[in-house]
């Protein structure tokens, strides 16, 4: 019997997190480990930065380009950040998993709650905790990105951000990199192996039906 199993739908993995709790440290790692998962690119109206590489870090658009997709309805989510436009394109993600490809979001509470809401079957949530806030203040000192004044307003942020992780289907404590690391891994696998994704499934178990014993 044929060991190809093909074909299957792919996994929607989305992890969010108060800022400085560590999913884009957990994201890229399980990227790095896993060349089949492809990290969801958005769309943006904000200008391009020095270092960025357009349809790498983000897809570059002007304005009425933007609200020409809103009308479309061609976003998963989108939304309105100090007057730029960001959004995760429908198209794209919908093809990859058709095509049997995981697409990883590194996304906020509203963004996840939003395609969740539109691909309920497709969507997988995780939702990363600091072991507390006070860890995640000196982490945010620690990486030394921001003024005192935007630390403390990360803080506060935090708790309205921890409020929604309810919302998610796995909670993780990020207190220990590597097993935080671990768990989401396996959250991953058995995603992956969901019997609603595994399409083979039937053709294989009929082809097992049919053997002569």
């Amino acid at each position: 019997m044929s060991n190809e199993r093909t074909p299957r739908r792919g996994v929607m993995l989305i992890v969010a997190s108060p800022s400085g709790a560590g999913k884009t440290s957990l994201c890229r790692r399980l990227m790095a480990d896993h060349k089949g998962l492809e990290l969801s690119i958005s769309m943006t109206t904000r200008g391009i930065r020095p270092g960025e590489v357009a349809d790498r870090d983000y897809h570059f658009v002007e304005r009425a380009e933007f609200e020409r997709l809103i009308a479309e309805d061609a976003f998963l989510e989108w939304a309105d950040v100090h007057g730029n436009l960001y959004g995760s394109p429908r198209a794209p993600i919908d093809r990859a998993l058709a095509e049997g490809r995981d697409v990883l979001f590194d996304i906020d509470w509203q963004g996840a709650r939003d395609i969740a809401a539109k691909c309920p079957e497709d969507a997988v949530r995780v939702f990363i905790l600091p072991p507390s806030l006070e860890e995640l203040r000196r982490r945010l000192i620690t990486r030394s990105q921001d003024a005192d004044d935007v630390i403390e307003r990360r803080i506060a942020n935090a708790k309205g951000e921890i409020e929604h992780c309810d919302d998610f289907d796995y909670v993780l404590v990020n207190d220990d990199f590597d097993r935080s690391y671990a768990e989401l891994a396996h959250i991953y696998h058995a995603e992956r192996s969901r019997r609603r994704r595994n399409l083979w499934v039937d053709a294989y178990k009929a082809a097992l039906l049919r053997e002569a014993v």
